[in-house]
């Protein structure tokens, strides 16, 4: 579904995103793990159309898509959420909603909107302003709920457990596995929490300053001496 050959993004003199070849099928569950300052939200946002890439391709279904504009890629299936919560102001959750999905498909079915808001525990809160009305597990969820709006095929998910205490933690790890089912997305997650990963990935990739030094299964990736190293500091040999 997703390729990605040896993508690279440049601003000015950094190089936050080097050479990064990277497949992603439909039925995965990715996690996308690395220190602080490695390239992981870069790599959603040149995914997204966020950011403009200096080198390489990205390919999605096999169509080129490096400069394929925002609404165009989610119209192909490719949907987001943010590390911080963006709902529109002055609108409630409902037309948050309402507003994603235009966007991601041009149509608005108020069945599937129905159908997230009951999935991601915001029925009883769809008149409530979004923005003013909402706790942070609730604006989590919205950003997930509005990326389910635009129907994707790859769901990108930007530390949307981050902040949350355990037990809304709990509920929402429990809400992402049924979401991969349900949905039939792919999803690529990045998340520092390792007890989580393994939880949920069936798979690993970690990016240490822009490049991808390890794919595979979470124990194998977890136990690499090259990833240690990453997260300890240690020199490399």
């Amino acid at each position: 579904m997703l390729e990605l050959n040896n993508l690279s993004v440049r601003f000015g003199g950094l190089t936050a995103v080097n050479a990064v070849t990277l497949t992603v099928g439909t039925h995965d569950v990715v996690g996308l793990v690395g220190p602080n300052g490695a390239g992981k939200t870069t790599l959603f946002n040149a995914i997204s159309g966020l950011v403009r890439p200096t080198g390489g391709t990205i390919r999605f279904d096999r169509q080129d898509v490096i400069r394929t504009p925002i609404y165009r890629r989610a119209r192909l299936g490719i949907g987001r959420t943010f590390q911080i919560p963006q709902p529109m102001h002055e609108l409630t959750v409902r037309e948050n909603l309402v507003v994603a999905q235009r966007f991601g498909t041009g149509r608005i079915d108020d069945d599937k909107i129905d159908e997230i808001l009951e999935f991601t525990s915001l029925a009883d809160k769809a008149h409530r302003d979004a923005a003013t009305e909402l706790a942070l597990t609730e604006l989590k969820a919205l950003e997930v709920a509005k990326a389910l709006a635009t129907t994707p095929r790859l769901l990108l998910l930007d530390e949307v457990l981050a902040g949350l205490e355990t037990s809304g933690k709990r509920r929402f790890m429990g809400m992402l596995k049924e979401m991969h089912e349900r949905f039939g997305v792919g999803i690529v997650i990045i998340e520092h929490d390792i007890e989580t990963i393994n939880s949920l990935c069936q798979r690993v990739v970690v990016l240490n300053f822009g490049q991808l030094i390890a794919d595979g299964t979470p124990d194998a990736v977890f136990n690499d001496p090259e990833v240690i190293r990453s997260y300890t500091g240690a020199a490399h040999a």
